[in-house]
Formats: C-alpha cells, structure tokens, sequence
C-alpha cells in the first residue's frame, strides 16, 4: 500500500510541477516575474516552455 501511495503522489507533484511552471512562464512574459524569481525545482520546465514559445529571457 506505501508504494501505491508514493506513486500517486508522485503523479500528482508532477502535474503540480507542471501546472507552475506554466503559470510562471505566463507570469514571464507579461513581466510580472523574472526568471531569477522561479523556484529552482521548476525553473528547467519554465525555461523549456519559454523556449518552446520562442520567448527571449
């Protein structure tokens, strides 16, 4: 039963992770936040999705 438990848990962090960094790189470019100010955990994520959107850092 642990196991069970880690794994979704571990399926809901990474959605969460997911849904952050998304939000992070909106709050990006439209200049509320800056890349310095991502947490370290997401900031990888933020920054593949910035490059994906062709987004200049």
């Amino acid at each position: 039963m642990c196991r069970l438990k880690e794994w979704a848990l571990k399926i809901l962090l990474r959605k969460e992770v997911e849904v952050m960094a998304i939000v992070y790189a909106t709050l990006i470019i439209k200049g509320r936040k800056t890349l310095d100010q991502v947490p370290a955990l997401i900031r990888p994520q933020v920054v593949e999705i910035l490059a994906d959107l062709e987004v200049e850092v």
